[in-house]
């Protein structure tokens, strides 16, 4: 497999720069989650990061890498939008 150098920003992995497994297409994943041990024991807490565009190209405004940037909430993301699909938390009724 081959693996691109990432970098990170934001959160506790701030100015790091992780070996990251690219998919077929050349891009590496739009999420990557960190599992972080607890220290008591406990069950682990789980770092989330999302995958942005480090740059634009001038010309065609295409992305020019990725870079990961920290997401707080670390809320589920990604899937296709169907104008169908009710918005997480809303109940038919």
């Amino acid at each position: 497999m081959k693996s691109q150098d990432t970098p990170f920003e934001g959160g506790p992995m701030d100015g790091r720069v992780l070996p990251v497994l690219v998919g077929p297409t050349g891009n590496p994943p739009k999420t990557y989650r960190i599992p972080v041990p607890d220290a008591a024991g406990g069950p682990p807490t789980v770092l989330v990061y999302r995958r942005v565009p480090r740059g634009h190209s001038k010309r065609l405004g295409l992305p020019q890498g990725w870079k990961y940037a920290f997401d707080p909430e670390g809320r589920r993301g990604g899937g296709p939008k169907w104008p169908w699909s009710k918005p997480p938390g809303r109940q038919a009724g």
